[in-house]
């Protein structure tokens, strides 16, 4: 039996967002999980963000795992064209697939949801129920707000260090995926990501 290649689960938005830069951020994180031989496991969509990154993964040659609830097939529009696509009965089931299916976890810019998803895989990584790497790819400065409240948070005592500390932020997707890799262990490939178009 063949071992699974390195897994990133990666949140985003079922929007592609007000500017071109979400877009492109996701394109390029899906093709460098292609160029390094790994998997991308996501939500299962076919639109937004979630699509384009799927679609970037696909053409790349990454093996990608969709996994979407049956109440979200049609908001969604579940990706037909997956290497495997996994319809669960529930949000709690999707989440938890997830998580046992990945390596690591990127949210990208993203809504509710991938807010979510987020503080859960980062609350459990605080409680101890996983040491799986978690990134945050900041593109274009989306989730300074975000990173600005938790430091705040800290400042009055509800954070930690180390909580802060399990976040891996980077706004360049390669770099990113080489930050998770040595995090995780894992050889990482820098350079070519960053310096061409994809």
């Amino acid at each position: 039996m063949s071992q699974r290649p390195f897994s990133v689960c990666v949140y985003c938005g079922s929007r592609p967002g007000s500017q071109a830069v979400y877009a492109d951020s996701a394109k390029r994180l899906g093709a460098e999980l292609g160029r390094r031989g790994w998997r991308l496991v996501y939500g299962g969509g076919h639109v937004g963000l979630m699509g384009i990154v799927a679609d970037a993964a696909l053409a790349a040659g990454a093996p990608v795992l969709g996994v979407i609830p049956q109440r979200l097939q049609a908001r969604e529009v579940g990706h037909r064209g997956l290497t495997e696509l996994v319809v669960v009965d529930n949000m709690h089931q999707r989440k938890q697939r997830m998580a046992e299916e990945a390596d690591a976890f990127i949210a990208l810019p993203g809504g509710l949801g991938t807010f979510e998803e987020l503080f859960e895989v980062w609350t459990w990584h605080h409680l101890g129920y996983h040491s799986k790497p978690i990134g945050l790819l900041n593109v274009a400065g989306f989730y300074q707000p975000l990173l600005d409240f938790m430091a705040a948070a800290h400042n009055q005592g509800f954070v930690d260090a180390s909580q802060q500390q399990a976040l891996t932020v980077d706004d360049t997707p390669g770099r990113l995926l080489d930050r998770i890799a040595a995090r995780a262990g894992q050889p990482g490939q820098p350079g070519a990501e960053d310096y061409a178009a994809i």
